[in-house]
């Protein structure tokens, strides 16, 4: 690394950064004002709200993180461009591949940042982020799963009519037991809700049948606690609890579902090959962006920008779109998430040519 690395890739990662620091105070200004009035009504505590914007921040940051990047870069390499900068460095014998070495070592840094927070940060943010809207500004019950049908064991099968994670209540509840193709045990109850404290289920209008040679058994109570093998995560919605699991949470649930014979694993696998395809975006998206920005344009920096923009906004359609494909139908989630990194790498490299040109 030598002067003029160290000089632009302090450019780069100040840029990133103070890209962040200016829109993410407007994010936070326009979410208040569309929200304070229900904060008010609700009498949500002060400590609550700050520690929701604590999480709005991070969720929001690895939200428009390509956004984020490709305009710091566009927005930098633009100004060198317009001050001949780059035309001095290439002009003294440096190629145009040796001048990208910097870039590449910011979006490795960039890189990793966005792994360790994929992994680790992001999850508990959005759980956090999500809880909060749910708990004091959705006007209806939003996370409310309905007809989930669930195998939890080998020989164990659960149903719930509809139910609710942010009471953990639900209603209508069935537990069948098989040996084989035969049913030996069936546990109803027309409610059902978690118990946090010691991570037990209380059944209201409990009702058991145990089938045997001899005759059935009949039991009932008006109320009955049980542990059983499965978590208020496992009955809301897919896409909801997936973002809310660490690396570690996730490959463990999704080899566990995968045991137990479920049949929407896309969702979770979505999620979990994002981690990994989003660091690798830091790269592809930096070469479009120096590539783009790098040559001296009639239109100015706006028109590089306007470049930009329109690129990092149809990265984010097509991450979107190819995710949401992949969530709900049978679309493989392996080459959803990656159909935008292909897509952008081949952009990536026709682009590295002409600008070496």
């Amino acid at each position: 690394m030598k002067i003029i690395d160290w000089y632009i890739l302090k450019r780069y990662l100040a840029t990133f950064f103070v890209m962040l620091l200016m829109f993410i105070p407007i994010g936070i200004v326009i979410d208040v004002s569309e929200k304070v009035n229900r904060m008010l009504e609700n009498k949500v505590p002060f400590k609550q709200i700050a520690i929701y914007y604590g999480d709005f921040t991070i969720y929001f940051a690895n939200l428009l993180f390509p956004i984020f990047l490709f305009l710091s870069i566009i927005w930098f390499t633009s100004k060198l461009a317009n001050n001949t900068e780059i035309v001095a460095i290439l002009s003294s014998g440096i190629s145009f591949t040796r001048f990208l070495r910097p870039y590449i070592v910011g979006a490795s840094l960039i890189s990793l940042l966005a792994l360790l927070m994929g992994f680790f940060f992001v999850p508990t943010a959005s759980k956090g982020f999500n809880d909060f809207r749910y708990k004091y500004l959705s006007r209806k019950e939003v996370r409310q799963s309905t007809d989930v049908y669930k195998q939890i064991s080998d020989n164990e099968y659960i149903y719930v009519s509809s139910f609710s994670y942010t009471s953990k209540t639900g209603n209508n509840f069935n537990l069948e037991t098989f040996r084989g193709n035969k049913l030996v045990s069936k546990i109803s109850a027309s409610s059902i809700k978690w118990n946090e404290k010691d991570s037990t289920y209380t059944l209201g209008g409990y009702t058991s049948r145990t089938i045997g040679s001899e005759g059935d058994i009949l039991a009932s109570a008006p109320t009955k606690n049980f542990k059983f093998n499965f978590k208020p995560d496992d009955l809301t919605p897919a896409v909801y609890a997936a973002e809310t699991m660490t690396y570690g949470q996730l490959t463990d649930f999704i080899e566990k579902e995968r045991m137990r014979g479920s049949g929407n694993l896309n969702a979770y696998l979505v999620v979990l090959y994002k981690k990994y395809s989003v660091p690798v975006s830091a790269f592809i998206l930096t070469i479009i962006a120096v590539s783009v920005s790098s040559m001296k344009r009639r239109g100015g920096m706006g028109l590089n920008l306007a470049i930009g923009i329109s690129l990092a906004f149809t990265y984010v359609f097509f991450d979107k779109v190819f995710g949401t494909l992949a969530e709900k139908s049978t679309f493989s989630p392996l080459i959803a998430t990656w159909i935008p990194n292909i897509a952008f790498g081949i952009l990536a490299i026709y682009l590295l040519r002409n600008a070496r040109r």
